[in-house]
């Protein structure tokens, strides 16, 4: 059978497998640095691209090769490009497509780190961006520019809950000449597949939801055309933050799961949310599944599921957040999320300590929101927890 016609679920299991030598099931582990040709043609035919093998790992390898194929396919993209980091993976899309005095439209809330290295490092060499709500389009449209050529979101946005409209998004930015990436992070493709609603770019922190066991640090993009493909591909490879051979090893395997652990974490965040609604020291929930999210509609109509990332806010402000962190005993207080167990943060204080007050508030990060990734525990042991925490408060 050929995955590409296959179900999602079988996708995960098979795309990107290949046989070798040996029969082996799992796709082996071709730890190497660099691979033999078979004699000078082989190796004149490798560089000018007539052959498809390998040369050096830094510019592909068997085995990032399957785990790169695998999330293209199951993205229904033409290619995925793994890197050593989420990071590596931003890095490429904003060397690769901006430059001196080109500018780039990006979600408020987004991932920090996304948005310091444009803010501190991309600005010295002439690079402009404006960072608004990108769940409302017109502030999109506002922000816009004649040298804007990126517009980056993460829908949902971290660590907001925010929901972008991405098929409003997509419309508007080839209107003006633009490039849609999103950082599909949060949703995974299991529960969204951004370039089926015209984004050019998605790309994932394999770090979360992906690998899903917080034992790999990576990233990967993923590209609508071969166009694109090629014109992010070598810059990748130029600056050298490629994955490694042993990580893609893991993410394969780790991927595997993603229906099966994102499902479930799903149903228990379903869950807590509703309690957290109720619970009398919360002022707000977001989450995508409960009614009362803003964008709740629109999500039902681009996701098909709500996730297991959330955001609540406390009503005893800064110093209750830093109380609750201090308090759990069996959510792990920890700046990740996406793996098998439960992980909590509280941005005002830990993540987001180092941007200005107005910026954060501005971006909607108020000083007591908590951030929770739900993991794959009982339910009711997550419930107890939080409780003993918030009797603290």
């Amino acid at each position: 059978m050929d995955p590409k016609h296959s179900g999602f679920n079988t996708r995960l299991i098979h795309a990107g497998a290949f046989e070798d030598a040996y029969g082996s099931v799992s796709v082996p582990i071709y730890q190497t640095s660099t691979f033999a040709f078979r004699n000078a043609q082989h190796g004149a035919e490798l560089f000018a691209g007539s052959d498809d093998g390998y040369i050096y790992t830094r510019i592909g390898n068997p085995t990032i090769k399957a785990f790169e194929d695998n999330i293209a396919s199951l993205e229904g993209g033409v290619g995925g490009i793994a890197t050593s980091s989420g990071m590596g993976a931003v890095s490429t899309i904003y060397m690769a497509l901006l430059g001196q005095g080109l500018h780039m439209v990006s979600t408020a809330s987004v991932y920090g780190p996304s948005r310091n290295i444009m803010e501190k490092h991309f600005s010295r060499f002439g690079v402009e961006s404006t960072y608004v709500d990108t769940s409302k389009l017109e502030n999109v449209d506002r922000a816009i520019r004649r040298n804007t050529r990126l517009i980056y979101v993460e829908s949902p946005a971290n660590p907001t809950i925010q929901i972008t409209d991405l098929r409003a998004v997509a419309e508007l930015a080839h209107q003006h000449g633009c490039v849609l990436a999103v950082d599909n992070t949060f949703a995974t493709p299991h529960l969204q597949r951004p370039l089926e609603m015209g984004a050019d770019i998605v790309l994932h922190s394999i770090t979360k939801f992906i690998n899903g066991h917080a034992d790999v640090v990576g990233g990967i993009i993923i590209t609508k055309t071969k166009e694109m493909y090629r014109t992010l591909r070598p810059l990748m490879v130029g600056m050298g933050c490629s994955m490694d051979p042993h990580q893609a090893y893991l993410a394969l395997r780790g991927v595997r799961t993603l229906s099966l652990r994102v499902e479930r974490s799903e149903e228990n965040a379903r869950q807590i949310a509703r309690w957290l609604e109720q619970h009398p020291k919360v002022e707000w929930v977001r989450y995508a599944g409960l009614e009362s999210h803003p964008q709740h509609e629109l999500a039902k109509t681009q996701m098909s599921g709500f996730g297991s990332m959330m955001s609540f806010g406390l009503k005893g402000g800064f110093e209750a957040g830093r109380t609750l962190m201090d308090n759990v005993r069996l959510a792990i207080l920890a700046v990740s999320l996406g793996g098998v167990e439960t992980l909590i943060q509280h941005p005002a204080s830990m993540t987001h300590a180092g941007l200005d007050r107005e910026a954060r508030l501005q971006a909607g990060i108020t000083d007591g929101l908590v951030r929770l990734s739900v993991g794959i525990e009982d339910v009711e042991d997550l419930l107890a927890d939080l409780e003993q925490a918030f009797e603290k408060i």
